[in-house]
């Protein structure tokens, strides 16, 4: 499955034969999601609206663009700017019985799914996951007292009505070959950033707010008051562990931290099992805070996490209070 998963990236990101094979499907599955959308748009499919402004933070492209940690700090920014924020997410891969479901930072990972966990420990904000956006909002709403709603991902859920979308796209890898899915990484064509409120590029300065990551030092799996500068690494060589959809970009911060790697890329949202860290006796393991909240069961005291945080420009919030204030 990762060496599948691996080629198929290698296709997405230039035009080749095999890319060009598939750009057939890919202009089935346009055609297919843009009468979607257009079913929405006249009303053929219902869509539902709340009380309160909702925010959706999502990508056009398929893998890892650094969208989780930019809804940690929109979040906190909101909380800090006197919101009452709550968040809601699909909860990809958790196996709950039934939707929607509350998440709490104690939450099992392989039930609510991965980010949902991260978002609750990280925020300390109400979070709730399921499929069905509409009812993971009137959860959220009922049981708690929110005034802004924040849905990781969801620009291609439309049952949702959104006051605010904000699209985050990856500075290193862009759009990849420009083709929609399978030909390529698009889940909608690149023309869906102008119908959005903001863009976001997650390492890349263009005409959109640009973001940066910050992630300076590690902390402990099983003592998480342990927190050691990434620098503290230097001297031995470090295992890299990462299950996200752009693993090397977690490579190459630790890279540029002047660490000895030896590097272990999983797929995006991998479920993690003691196995998988079958390495040499006391090995140092650093790996990505989302991978960490499905290891702590097994963790044993050289296994660390690496916080990021991201970093946005001042003016980004300022005009997105103001539009707050106007819906």
């Amino acid at each position: 499955m990762r060496s599948l998963s691996g080629a198929l990236k290698l296709v997405w990101q230039q035009r080749t034969f095999v890319a060009y094979l598939l750009w057939p499907i890919s202009m089935l599955y346009r055609v297919g999601f843009t009468l979607r959308r257009w079913c929405y748009q006249y009303g053929l499919f219902s869509v539902q609206r709340f009380h309160v402004p909702v925010i959706v933070v999502g990508n056009i492209t398929v893998g890892g663009s650094g969208k989780t940690p930019i809804v940690c700090a929109i979040v906190r920014q909101l909380e800090h700017r006197g919101w009452r924020p709550g968040i809601v997410s699909r909860g990809y891969r958790g196996n709950a019985q039934s939707w929607p479901q509350v998440v709490t930072p104690h939450s099992s990972a392989q039930v609510v799914g991965d980010e949902p966990v991260l978002l609750a420990r990280r925020t300390q904000r109400p979070v709730v996951v399921g499929p069905d956006r509409p009812a993971a909002v009137r959860l959220l709403l009922d049981s708690h007292s929110c005034d802004v709603v924040v849905a990781d991902d969801g620009l291609q859920h439309l049952a949702l009505y959104r006051d605010i979308e904000i699209a985050v796209v990856d500075g290193e890898r862009r759009f990849g070959n420009g083709f929609c899915l399978p030909a390529g990484p698009l889940r909608e064509p690149s023309s869906r950033l102008d119908s959005v409120d903001f863009v976001i590029v997650n390492s890349g300065n263009n005409n959109a707010f640009s973001c940066r990551l910050t992630g300076p030092n590690a902390v402990n799996l099983i003592d998480p008051t342990m927190v050691r500068a990434l620098r503290d690494f230097r001297e031995r060589k470090v295992h890299a562990v990462a299950g996200i959809g752009n693993p090397n970009r977690f490579f190459k911060h630790l890279r540029s931290m002047h660490l000895d790697l030896v590097e272990h890329a999983f797929g995006d949202h991998h479920s993690f099992q003691r196995s998988d860290f079958n390495f040499s006796s006391g090995s140092t393991i650093l790996m990505t805070e989302k991978d960490a909240v499905k290891c702590t069961a097994f963790a044993e005291k050289d296994m660390w996490y690496v916080p990021v945080t991201a970093e946005l420009d001042e003016k980004f919030y300022n005009q997105l209070i103001e539009r707050l204030q106007t819906e």
